[in-house]
């Protein structure tokens, strides 16, 4: 994956999500992720002060009177996106889960499907490190991501069952619903070809993952992640990740244009 140049004022550099364990240490880079600062889409004359973001209030409503999601969002979540364990996430890997992960981060990532501009899959899209928008009306919520691709993911809130033809996609199928002022989202279908954090967690085409997304303040979300897949983890486990607004727009971001990430992925 390339490293695209952010075309603002402050003219800040956003790592790649396929960033091998090694990035981590310099995760400090990564301003544009940074919870609270909006640098790197603020203003010009410089990046705001601390204080006046992410705005300050009381989470907003629909006319419906369920939380509104709606909005552009940085998911602030580098830490799990690179290393889920190294962040301090009990993972319960299988002997086959372990084996594989174990050979994967070997390599350092090397096979990474993220790398090569393919779409990291749920819950990767939470931890990719490029902001999204949400779109929320009262039958469909449409989240569209700046990277991971570029692409996008349709929420159905109509009630729906999962549709049965759709297995093995990227996405895979998602249905939600609300749980007082949780919105519940349950996917799946996915294929297995995606890997669950930068390390190279894997899973296979039966894991269910449950969104938990709820709106505590103006300026925040909180995404609590389940996994479930008893063919790669003794039991479901979780991870939690904290968006909070992005002071900007989405911009143009094609992962496949200038991609110089491959040639450096040597491994081991």
């Amino acid at each position: 994956m390339n490293i695209p140049v952010r075309r603002v004022t402050t003219n800040v550099v956003t790592i790649s999500a396929a960033a091998s364990a090694v990035m981590l240490l310099a995760s400090t880079l990564l301003v544009a992720q940074e919870p609270g600062t909006g640098r790197g889409r603020g203003r010009a004359g410089g990046p705001p002060a601390q204080s006046d973001w992410p705005p300050q209030g009381a989470a907003p409503r629909t006319a419906d009177g369920h939380p509104d999601l709606s909005g552009n969002w940085q998911p602030n979540a580098i830490r799990q996106n690179v290393d889920m364990i190294g962040a301090g996430v009990e993972v319960p890997m299988l002997p086959e889960a372990k084996a594989l992960y174990d050979k994967r981060k070997a390599a350092l990532g090397r096979e990474d499907p993220e790398a090569r501009c393919l779409p990291p899959g749920v819950p990767r899209m939470s931890t990719t490190p490029y902001p999204w928008r949400i779109i929320q009306t009262p039958k469909l919520i449409v989240i569209v991501y700046e990277g991971g691709a570029h692409i996008w993911r349709q929420i159905f809130m109509d009630g729906r069952p999962h549709d049965p033809k759709v297995e093995q996609t990227w996405l895979g199928d998602s249905i939600g619903h609300w749980d007082g002022d949780a919105l519940v989202i349950e996917t799946v279908g996915q294929n297995d070809i995606t890997w669950i954090d930068a390390a190279g967690i894997p899973h296979s085409p039966d894991m269910k993952v449950t969104e938990r997304i709820t709106r505590p303040d103006l300026g925040h979300l909180e995404i609590v992640h389940t996994i479930e897949d008893p063919k790669m983890f003794s039991r479901p486990w979780t991870f939690t990740t904290k968006p909070s607004m992005l002071k900007g727009e989405l911009i143009e971001y094609i992962c496949q244009e200038n991609n110089k990430d491959v040639d450096h992925l040597v491994g081991r």
